[in-house]
């Protein structure tokens, strides 16, 4: 395989993208793009690949018939600097190659993520692990922000107290807030970034990290377009049914008797309740962003 160079993204190479109040994304090296993907697949099938001669026609084969280990070719490396409760979630893909600053070796940086106004709500009331979609009152966001901020400042004063006692630093770290900011170098491969950003980019991911999904996103355009052009295509702009849900939508476009088999062989099971309004959300919204 001959050596693949993006002019795109040779011209982004450790650009500062920001994200939220403190936080960036570069990215900082790759290895591949479009054209390496190109070259893996057809190495695999050989002259079964002659009637998708065509680059992007190709890939979207690719990727709707999830061959995926052609995307495993192409490389991402990110410098991110995000805040620690972001992190947390993020590191649930176990996917990528992770190097994280320490805190047993390092003074940590006095940078704390304050949500803007508008990102404060009150606990969603049909959503467990979300917020309301109704921001908080101006004047009520405001005190909250400088109770966030103090309590902050509070919070990194002790642990320079502690560094300047003399306490170790793995020990001095441990009170500081899930808002403090970390810093790592992410590698991830094509296909698992594609997997990340379709949980990170559905409009359920927790807004913070959907930021930093979104910019990741416009990042891996420049390193291969072609490749998250399909991706858009066939996976963010697509919508799963299942098995009840088809047998649904087959006898509404009257195709089939009400409760009668799909062509599944399994019998069709009533919505009602929530398993209804996730369907007619599919119908109308299809995949939340």
């Amino acid at each position: 395989m001959a050596h693949c160079t993006v002019r795109d993204a040779e011209a982004i190479l450790d650009k500062e993208y920001p994200v939220l109040d403190k936080g960036f994304v570069r990215l900082v090296d790759y290895l591949g793009g479009d054209e390496r993907v190109v070259q893996a697949a057809r190495v695999s099938y050989g002259e079964g690949t002659k009637s998708y001669r065509e680059d992007a026609g190709l890939i979207d084969y690719l990727l709707r018939n999830r061959h995926t280990s052609p995307f495993e070719q192409v490389v991402l490396t990110f410098h991110v600097k995000l805040p620690v409760f972001v992190a947390r979630q993020w590191i649930r893909h176990r996917t990528a190659r992770v190097n994280e600053v320490s805190g047993r070796y390092s003074v940590m940086e006095d940078a704390f993520y304050v949500p803007a106004p508008e990102d404060l709500a009150l606990q969603s009331t049909d959503n467990k692990q979300g917020r309301s979609q109704t921001a908080l009152d101006p004047e009520e966001a405001e005190d909250i922000r400088s109770g966030l901020r103090e309590n902050q400042a509070r919070a990194y004063e002790a642990y320079t107290e502690l560094i300047r006692k003399g306490l170790a630093r793995e020990l001095a770290r441990i009170n500081l807030p899930l808002s403090l900011y970390t810093e790592w170098y992410w590698q991830i491969d094509l296909h698992n970034l594609f997997h990340f950003l379709e949980l990170r980019l559905d409009a359920h991911a927790q807004k913070e990290i959907r930021l930093y999904a979104q910019v990741i996103f416009e990042i891996a355009k420049k390193v291969a377009p072609r490749c998250c052009g399909s991706f858009q295509e066939h996976v963010l702009g697509s919508v799963a049914f299942s098995a009840a849900e088809f047998a649904e939508l087959q006898h509404r476009l009257g195709r089939t008797e009400k409760n009668s088999p799909v062509e599944t062989g399994h019998p069709k099971t009533e919505l009602t309740g929530r398993n209804l309004e996730r369907f007619e959300e599919k119908l109308t919204r299809g995949r939340q962003k």
